[in-house]
């Protein structure tokens, strides 16, 4: 038996905010990050609806990019004290995920973040609140998905927290948030979704109802993250519509080791000035893992059938599999997105010289492998790697040579 679960309502196109509306309830905490929806006026568009509902309402502001333990706890103090019955978040991945951890900690003060990294572990919520979430860029598709991914500052390390219990009730995808995105985030966001669309499709849970709109993301993808790139305001809301389609397919459907990987590079070289960004991270394992992966029959069959609704061409299923893998490669090209860690520059475009030095990476190297072979996304990858293939592998997306094991 396989279980598909979605937020129970999905207000989708232009002007859907302002179903916050129509919410009943007494008391609403909104969860936000940086200043761009204050900026671009949807945080007072956000709270002025939910006051026009007859709640009380709160802003809980500062959630910084890849949230911390010490954020999320912090944000759960403050639901303590205040008592929601709805909680609202809006942007990015950021500050939903942490807001979906806060939750937790709001229902169940005892609870650990130990507690919550437990794989589908988690208690009974909605004793307390219900969770609205506010999608305001194209790539995590958090806001309809069973995942948040906390980073724990003193391990260096990205963890997700997998439970269908978070799963938002209800989600808001209205393009006009999407508008707002620099064309760097479209390109990370982008990828990260063609990657959640992909994995979903090979992964071992996949099923019917998670093809379909794995199929669909990636139709979409493919016909509009260029245009949204270069600041075509159609296809950046055709780009809002997949990066969902694609959540909903791994929400259920679950992912693979390109995300073990980058949840355990993400903030494993921090001290040395930066982060791994999720989606660029996505965007340079992504052609390794697919090649990789396609050593499994059943998942080369997989690749070849993505690569033929794509219309990459080829004859053999070798020739689609390295069809595939070529446009993705080329994706990242059309996105000023590096091909290896070793060009990555941080919060820089790529360079010649990235901002890990190969001997931190060469000593870290075990120890990441370790944490990426462990992590949640593991279990439901088509071959389930060794410490020597995942060392071999992470080696490859390093220096960008060829998977041959």
């Amino acid at each position: 038996m396989q279980r598909f679960t979605n937020p129970r309502d999905i207000y989708h196109g232009k002007g859907a905010l302002e179903v916050l509306k129509q919410f009943e309830g007494r008391k609403a905490v909104i969860c936000v990050g940086g200043g761009s929806m204050k900026r671009f006026g949807f945080l007072d568009k956000a709270k002025s609806y939910l006051e026009e509902a007859g709640m009380e309402v709160r802003v809980f502001e500062g959630i910084e990019p890849d949230p911390s333990v010490k954020t999320v706890m912090k944000g759960a103090a403050f639901m303590q004290d205040f008592g929601p019955d709805w909680i609202v978040a809006i942007g990015g991945g950021s500050p939903i995920d942490a807001a979906k951890a806060m939750w937790i900690k709001y229902e169940y003060p005892e609870v650990t973040f130990e507690d919550m990294c437990v794989v589908f572990g988690l208690p009974k919520l909605r004793t307390k609140a219900k969770f609205c979430a506010i999608s305001s860029t194209s790539g995590t598709a958090t806001e309809v998905t069973a995942f948040s991914i906390i980073t724990d500052y003193e391990k260096g390390i990205k963890y997700p927290i997998a439970d269908f219990e978070i799963t938002p009730d209800v989600a808001i995808v209205d393009p006009e948030l999407a508008e707002t995105m620099p064309k760097k985030l479209v390109a990370h966001t982008g990828m990260d979704a063609l990657t959640h669309a992909i994995e979903a499709f090979v992964s071992t849970v996949h099923s019917d109802f998670t093809d379909a709109p794995a199929i669909r993301a990636i139709e979409l993808i493919q016909e509009n993250l260029i245009d949204s790139y270069n600041e075509d305001m159609t296809a950046r809301d055709s780009m809002h519509n997949a990066q969902c389609l694609a959540g909903i397919a791994f929400s259920s459907g679950l992912l693979g080791i390109v995300h073990s990987m980058a949840h355990k590079t993400g903030a494993a070289f921090a001290d040395y000035g930066s982060h791994i960004i999720h989606g660029a991270a996505n965007a340079m394992y992504l052609p390794k893992v697919i090649a990789y992966n396609a050593k499994n029959e059943e998942a080369k069959k997989r690749y070849a059938v993505i690569a033929d609704y794509m219309h990459l061409g080829g004859t053999t299923e070798d020739e689609k599999v390295a069809a595939l893998i070529e446009y993705v490669r080329g994706m990242n090209d059309k996105l000023n997105i590096p091909h290896c860690i070793r060009n990555y520059g941080g919060d820089s475009y790529p360079t010649e010289q990235g901002f890990v030095p190969e001997d931190v990476f060469l000593e870290r190297l075990p120890e990441i492998a370790a944490n990426a072979i462990l992590d949640a996304c593991t279990g439901s990858n088509p071959r389930q790697p060794s410490q020597e293939d995942m060392e071999k592998l992470l080696k490859c997306c390093y220096y960008d040579t060829e998977v041959d094991f």
